[in-house]
């Protein structure tokens, strides 16, 4: 069975904790916040962490493991 290819955009996105988790930035954190509320704004500062199934998934995509 040949090797998996690795996904370049998925490489480029996200990244893997040393405990597996795996860990990106919010989408919405370009332009254009005068809408959003003050939760909403500090919500997207911090980094979105991901484990279980997705995790899983991104980090095969990845080929990291």
């Amino acid at each position: 069975m040949p090797k998996m290819k690795s996904k370049g955009a998925v490489k480029k996105r996200f990244r893997v904790t040393k405990t597996g988790k795996v860990k990106s930035n919010r989408p919405h954190r370009g332009h254009l916040h005068a809408g959003h509320d003050a939760q909403t704004r500090r919500r997207v500062k911090s980094p979105l962490i991901m484990e279980g199934v997705w995790a899983k998934q991104l980090i095969r995509m990845m080929g990291v493991r």
